[in-house]
């Protein structure tokens, strides 16, 4: 029971992910033709995913830098 609430879990984590790829970084915004071009594409977002979330971790936001959004 307690390996199917964990991997559940880890669904919902890799779909949030996902979704951020998609809404922040622009995974679906590759319009080429190429496989090449489509994993270049998606190996820099993922990087770039990678780089927010660590600056988000080390530097998390200011109360007042949200109050003013």
């Amino acid at each position: 029971m307690k390996r199917l609430v964990y991997v559940a879990k880890l669904r919902w984590r890799i779909e949030r992910d996902y979704q951020d790829l998609k809404e922040e970084i622009g995974l679906d915004h590759f319009e080429g033709r190429s496989w090449r071009g489509f994993h270049h594409h998606a190996t820099l977002c993922a990087v770039a995913h990678g780089f927010l979330a660590i600056r988000r971790a080390l530097f998390p936001p200011e109360q007042n830098a949200l109050d003013a959004a």
